[in-house]
């Protein structure tokens, strides 16, 4: 059974380049046989929040909303890809996050950054370590640095030089560790349900 994998990418500017890492996860992981599907912060287009999710009556939420808690739902692990904005997390995906939360609980999550230099969004990374955490996902302990990534991805996504071989490498790593987790909560909650 192929693993079923959300990827979050949240920026909101009009010059994306962080766009070309999202494509390049998604990408990479269906070469590898996984059922993987980008999902843009800026093309879903929620509110700033308001209310979360589980704060509708059920059948009230907005369209995008409903959709997006039954992919979150049926996803056996998420990547998240994030710029560092001032050291800190894109706002376009914090909201985007925040608007769920039982919707997340019981599977991996991975984090993939990147910036314009050569930190490739480090600060931002370990900062989402903690929000996923306590959000109830399990953080992967591999993780994907890429910066500065006009020197890593050309604008087609492809890896480019020194730079792009390194990001399929620690991709590749990346890959296999979010793919046995997926693997392993799935077969875990068929086995057993989730304590909560």
């Amino acid at each position: 059974m192929s693993e079923r994998i959300l990827v979050f990418y949240g920026s909101y500017r009009a010059d994306r380049m962080g766009i070309r890492l999202a494509d390049y996860c998604v990408r990479t992981l269906q070469a590898r046989g996984v059922d993987a599907e980008l999902i843009d912060a800026k093309a879903v287009d929620l509110p700033m929040l308001d209310r979360m999710y589980k704060e509708y009556p059920k059948g009230e939420a907005p369209a995008a909303m409903e959709a997006l808690a039954g992919k979150i739902r049926d996803a056996d692990g998420f990547v998240f890809v994030t710029g560092e904005y001032n050291w800190g997390m894109q706002p376009g995906l914090k909201n985007l996050t925040d608007h769920f939360l039982e919707e997340w609980f019981w599977r991996p999550a991975g984090v993939v950054s990147y910036s314009a230099g050569r930190l490739a969004g480090a600060r931002a990374a370990v900062a989402w370590h903690g929000t996923l955490s306590e959000m109830g996902m399990v953080v992967i302990s591999s993780a994907v640095n890429v910066g500065p990534i006009g020197k890593t991805l050309d604008d087609q996504g492809q890896p480019i030089d020194d730079a792009g071989r390194s990001l399929d490498k620690s991709f590749a790593r990346f890959a296999d560790d979010l793919i046995w987790w997926a693997e392993a909560t799935r077969l875990q909650k068929a086995r057993r349900a989730p304590p909560y």
